[in-house]
């Protein structure tokens, strides 16, 4: 008896538009497209940034040959249908939870501690006691200082809300354009949004590459002191040589603010003691998470395995190091000062709304990595782009500038160009130190040359009533500044490590 031959497996992933385009050619040509049509969705449709990385991965998926059981699992299957692909695994579900089951705590509370901090006043502290420190020779310096420091803790659009006051003030009192104030302030904001943890940019390429938050907390900060001090230099040069005055409107609708929320407090019976924050108080709540982290990712380097070390890394966790900066600002800046349980719980909520859009976007960006990678045109990509000859920082920095200036969002330019560029720096083997650099690079070309498709754009003129033409003169070029600084810096970086 003869036996017959088993049936030759097809090759995986040749249908969509594989049967035309067979190959990696076919797959490069599917990367293109779905780069090309997420870029029209966002810019011309105007679709959510989250349904435009949503249906774009699906479309990529289809086109690529994955089939609608690997994309979406066996919920439709028939129950009766017992085979291997009723354990099929949906690379939707799982690029979704990937990602977000790292992310969303970080941000998460993140989030609630930069609301305590801004809520009790820490911001008006810390820049009272920084002006009053440096002088209003150098009021600018202790806006860029304030802008830094609150800026870890609090997003990029809440850090103007709430300091652009205090802006308002000092460009008052010394009678100089307000570019010179809003300029380091905004700098600051935005070197710790583009390069630090908590923010969602960093924070979802690191958990798409996995690396230890310390390793990107040390890499931010030595990418992102030189990037904010030359981004200081050009806000002083150009402060000088545009002359904005203060918008008056802005001004009365701040004071109007202001006003509304203490009547508010003052109704609900919430309003804390009249005890001003302690600037080191601010600047411990601040500083407790970054340091516990630190001290956790670099005791697996200088301590051999010990009860010490375990417990080092369990506080130094930063689900367990967020945690325990937002219980003391909860003590610190609420309990201690009078505020009612009740209203620390209305202000965690209430700053809790804004992070889904957040992290439904990173969400999405995880999909799009999965379907890129579970289709092999992550592969293709790579293998590509190692013939190009580029660095993969260089290759990571210029595909993250291109996203953003195309589209305008810095978040999903950084999500983006990570499940892109993730295949290459698996395939290298890079460490720790090295993945850390290229989130940097990634980061410091998602806040490129900010224009006209940014909101933040929008927000910096608007607030500071700078005219579009000189918005673009300074804010833009600031930005740019702030991301090729801090590119040179990662790249002179990677040559170390």
């Amino acid at each position: 008896m003869v036996l017959a031959a088993p049936p030759v497996p097809p090759p995986p992933h040749t249908g969509g538009l594989l049967a035309l385009i067979p190959g990696t050619p076919g797959l490069l040509t599917v990367a293109a497209l779905g780069i090309a049509l997420l870029l029209f969705l966002i810019m011309k449709v105007r679709l959510q940034p989250f349904v435009a990385l949503l249906g774009v991965s699906i479309a990529v998926g289809l086109a690529a040959g994955l089939s609608v059981t690997e994309l979406f699992g066996t919920v439709q299957l028939h129950p009766s249908a017992h085979s291997a692909r009723a354990d099929a695994v949906s690379v939707i579900e799982t690029g979704m939870g990937g990602i977000l089951g790292h992310v969303a705590i970080i941000i998460g509370l993140g989030t609630m501690l930069g609301a305590i901090l801004e809520v009790s006043g820490g911001a008006v502290v810390l820049s009272a006691r920084l002006l009053a420190l440096f002088g209003e020779r150098r009021a600018p310096l202790a806006m860029g200082l304030t802008g830094l420091i609150f800026g870890i803790p609090v997003f990029f659009d809440v850090g103007i809300f709430v300091l652009a006051p205090i802006v308002y003030a000092a460009a008052k009192k010394s009678g100089r354009s307000i570019v010179l104030y809003a300029m380091p302030l905004l700098a600051g904001l935005s070197m710790t949004h583009a390069f630090l943890p908590p923010h969602p940019g960093p924070v979802a390429a690191a958990g798409l590459f996995k690396v230890d938050l310390g390793w990107v907390i040390l890499m931010g900060v030595l990418c992102g002191v030189p990037a904010v001090l030359a981004a200081w230099g050009y806000a002083a040069w150009i402060g000088q040589r545009l002359f904005v005055p203060v918008p008056q409107d802005m001004v009365e609708a701040a004071e109007e603010a202001r006003a509304a929320v203490a009547a508010e407090q003052a109704a609900s019976g919430s309003t804390p003691r009249e005890r001003p924050v302690a600037l080191g108080t601010v600047l411990a709540i601040i500083g407790t998470p970054l340091v516990l982290i630190l001290l956790a990712t670099f005791s697996s380097i200088a301590l051999a395995p010990s009860m010490g070390r375990s417990v080092i890394e369990f506080f130094g966790h930063p689900f367990v190091a967020l945690t325990l900066a937002l219980l003391l600002a909860y003590y610190l800046l609420g309990v201690r000062r009078g505020w009612s349980r009740t209203s620390l719980e209305k202000v965690s909520t209430s700053s809790l709304k804004p992070v889904g859009n957040i992290l439904l976007v990173v969400g999405a960006g995880g999909i799009f990595g999965a379907v890129l990678k579970g289709s092999g045109v992550a592969t293709a990509l790579s293998d590509t782009f190692h013939h190009v000859g580029l660095p993969v920082i260089v290759l990571a920095y210029l595909l993250s500038l291109v996203l953003r200036v195309a589209q305008g969002s810095a978040t999903v330019a950084i999500v983006t160009t990570a499940g892109i560029v993730l295949p290459l720096v698996e395939a290298q083997g890079f460490s720790q130190a090295q993945l850390a650099l290229v989130i940097m690079a990634i980061s410091a070309g998602s806040i490129f040359a900010s224009h006209v498709n940014d909101g933040g754009f929008w927000m910096v003129s608007k607030y500071f009533g700078i005219s579009e033409r000189d918005t673009l003169k300074s804010w833009t070029v600031l930005e740019s500044v702030l991301s090729v600084v801090g590119f040179a810096a990662a790249a002179a970086l990677s040559l170390v490590f």
